[in-house]
């Protein structure tokens, strides 16, 4: 899928010898590019489809060509320009909070000068429309840009610190700091990551679904915790990024490791009975990208190969 492909891009980027893979998870994003400016998110029997596309999908493909923009290597930055420059404008008719959190977290990270002044343009609209749907849906006891908490959440807080590592928005601070902190309030309150289980989410005012607990969750938490300590130092968004990574390893609900060692692997939920056993690309990419960040970010600091 675009999404499956995304995530490989972001992740081959930051691998040594990742470049042969870069460029093939960058060749299936260009070419499930269709004649109208929009991606295709599945390839079914060998054919771009544009089944089930979705607006979050071509967010996450537009993070990952502003990262693969300024890539040294020619085969993926100057795909991912070209790329970047066709679907910029998608990001504007993205109904999804979320799509517009991943396209500006890329444009807030992109190194690459030839979007001009289109960069700065579409940093401040998507920005300003995040800033916006918070200062409407947020209340006194709910910090939050929606009346409930689904899938990633942690994305929506992580553009706003990186909208404020870039232009030092101290709006977006505050929303970033504020909505991260209740997010952290209920996803950490028994002590270990507790991620908001897909089956019922959790509405305002309504109970908080225990299963199935996504992977892609643990990942999404760690970013946005790590960016908020990038941002302002605070130790305990640190300490946060590593006890949500840890969740990958057996702190969380059921003590149970979704790390499949013989594989390499990752499953792909906790459920009310123990882990789903399949071992999809989601949640394995998931897995890669969260212990990259800890290995890049921490080294050798801390084992983040344990559960406690």
């Amino acid at each position: 899928t675009l999404d499956d492909n995304a995530r490989a891009l972001i992740l081959a980027m930051e691998m040594p010898g990742g470049r042969e893979y870069a460029a093939c998870y960058t060749s299936f994003l260009y070419q499930s590019q269709q004649k109208d400016e929009s991606w295709s998110n599945f390839m079914l029997d060998g054919k771009y489809s544009s089944l089930f596309n979705s607006d979050d999908s071509v967010g996450r493909a537009l993070l990952a060509c502003s990262l693969g923009s300024s890539s040294p290597w020619p085969e993926i930055s100057q795909k991912c320009q070209e790329m970047l420059l066709k679907n910029l404008s998608r990001a504007f008719s993205f109904q999804s909070p979320r799509a517009i959190a991943y396209a500006l977290i890329g444009l807030c990270k992109c190194q690459w000068s030839g979007l001009g002044t289109r960069q700065q343009d579409s940093i401040k609209k998507l920005g300003e429309f995040l800033i916006n749907i918070y200062q409407v849906q947020h209340s006194r006891k709910w910090l939050w840009f929606e009346d409930y908490l689904t899938y990633c959440n942690g994305i929506l807080p992580q553009a706003m610190f990186a909208l404020y590592q870039l232009n030092a928005d101290k709006k977006a601070l505050k929303i970033g700091y504020d909505s991260l902190n209740f997010l952290n309030s209920i996803l950490f309150r028994q002590g270990y990551l507790n991620i908001i289980g897909n089956d019922g989410w959790y509405f305002h005012n309504q109970k908080i679904a225990l299963f199935d607990q996504q992977p892609v969750d643990a990942a999404s938490t760690a970013f946005a915790c790590i960016e908020a300590y990038e941002s302002i130092g605070e130790i305990e968004f640190l300490e946060l990024a590593i006890l949500a990574h840890k969740w990958y390893r057996g702190h969380n609900i059921h003590g149970l490791s979704l790390y499949n060692a013989e594989t390499g692997g990752c499953y792909d939920a906790l459920t009310p009975e123990g882990v789903n056993l399949n071992q999809g690309a989601e949640a394995v990419l998931s897995l890669l990208l969260s212990d990259k960040l800890m290995e890049n970010f921490i080294g050798k600091k801390v084992d983040i190969d344990q559960s406690s």
